[in-house]
């Protein structure tokens, strides 16, 4: 290549690079999305319909953009798994997206965001429904092509379900020797009900235990055969009793809150400001949100974003690697909150809107980009004192139509 065909060819990957970060600048970013039921933020999303209620699910988020978006919100009904479902039956068709979104300007002083959006469903324009119990899944997605996604959630939709009884008690793991033994410290949780005549007892499929905000992480008891730790009871008739004995309360969750702008006064800040967080195996944790946040108002002129960095002294063995998880991640435990290790002190900087989080360290193994063998009681403990929302769902195979999950039963139960 000469000399001058090298410079060409210089001077046109520059003006590609440029012109690739002016559209990546372009794009919107959404940030600080939450999804609850009703007007708590702090409630998992889900939603019950029957006679006496009628819940709707509440959407916000901000987004950075140099211009005010224009997106879409679609709604996909799921199987047990989270997956989309293809039946056509269930597609909601005619009612499975919001479009003309309104969204508001952010006061000036908020230097992160530019807009918001904060609507909910169903909505008085009758433009969607959730008519099929079960998981649900949202997509914000750009206007013109829906395959464009900028952020997505997970919710449930509780419909017409039969009566269940669910109780809690302490027992302690008996499969092995357990060191330091406070991680043996466990609550059964027991569901009983009578399956209605109207239900096929063979396509009952068992029940799903999710542990405060915990939504990707659940307890399965399904009835392909019983465990030392997870196992059904039948009459042979239409009586049932699922149970699992491996719910670990573990701790209360450790907070920071951002909210005070006197101690939180920069853009870049200490999340504990001069202190450095340690194990908490051996204590016990304050009070906490049952793994929500509450974000400082959209409209406040204080609702900025910080730049937050957490710092953890810690002395692990066997190479793991630490994470942080918690309402900010919606308690997916993701390679990018690893934390940097620095001759065992631990960090990593999040980027926070104003407000107060639950959230805790956990460790784990990075393989194929996934986080895996994730121990979420290493540097927490694990006490019986500790107040756990635990949210049971019976599944249903329903065979109409092609078939689909169906939640047929749902309870909330909370340990004291």
């Amino acid at each position: 290549m000469s000399k001058k065909h090298f410079l060409l060819f210089c001077l046109l990957l520059l003006a590609f690079i440029v012109v690739s970060k002016l559209k990546a600048a372009d794009q919107p970013w959404i940030k600080s999305l939450k999804v609850y039921s009703n007007n708590d933020e702090k409630s998992l999303p889900i939603l019950i319909f029957n006679e006496d209620k009628q819940d709707h699910l509440r959407i916000e988020f901000d987004i950075k953009a140099p211009y005010e978006p224009s997106f879409n919100i679609v709604f996909r009904f799921c199987d047990r798994n989270w997956n989309p479902t293809k039946n056509i039956f269930y597609s909601n068709f005619g009612q499975d997206r919001a479009y003309e979104l309104d969204f508001e300007k952010l006061p000036s002083t908020i230097t992160d965001a530019d807009y918001h959006f904060n609507g909910t469903f169903p909505d008085t324009r009758g433009q969607v429904s959730f008519p099929f119990s079960g998981k649900w899944r949202l997509y914000i997605t750009d206007s013109q092509d829906t395959s464009i996604v900028y952020a997505s959630a997970k919710f449930i939709v509780v419909r017409d379900t039969i009566a269940m009884y669910s109780s809690l008690k302490k027992e302690s793991l008996e499969d092995k020797s357990y060191f330091p033994t406070d991680l043996s410290k466990v609550f059964n949780l027991t569901t009983s009900f009578t399956l209605p005549e109207d239900f096929f007892v063979t396509d009952l499929y068992g029940i799903e235990i999710i542990e405060n905000h915990k939504i990707d992480y659940p307890y399965f008891v399904d009835r392909s055969g019983n465990t030392q730790n997870r196992y059904y009871n039948w009459d042979g008739n239409r009586k049932f009793s699922f149970s699992s004995k491996e719910l670990r309360p573990g701790k209360n969750y450790r907070q920071v809150d951002l909210r005070n702008i006197n101690l939180f006064n920069s853009k870049n800040v200490n999340a504990h400001l001069d202190g450095v967080e340690t194990s908490r195996f051996f204590t016990e944790g304050k009070k906490d949100l049952n793994g929500a946040s509450i974000l400082t108002y959209y409209k406040d002129e204080n609702a900025d974003y910080l730049n937050v960095n957490f710092r953890l002294r810690a002395d692990l063995d066997y190479g793991k690697k630490v994470f942080i998880v918690g309402a900010f991640s919606n308690w997916d435990v993701l390679p990018e909150y690893e934390l940097k290790n620095d001759g065992g002190l631990y960090s990593i900087i999040i980027n926070l809107k104003r407000g107060a989080y639950d959230y805790q360290y956990v460790t784990g193994y990075l393989e194929n980009g996934k986080v895996s063998n994730i121990d979420w009681y290493e540097l927490e403990g694990n006490s019986w004192s500790t107040v756990n929302n635990y949210y049971v769902f019976l599944f249903y195979s329903d065979p109409a139509k092609g078939g689909y999950d169906r939640i047929i039963g749902f309870q909330k139960v909370t340990s004291k």
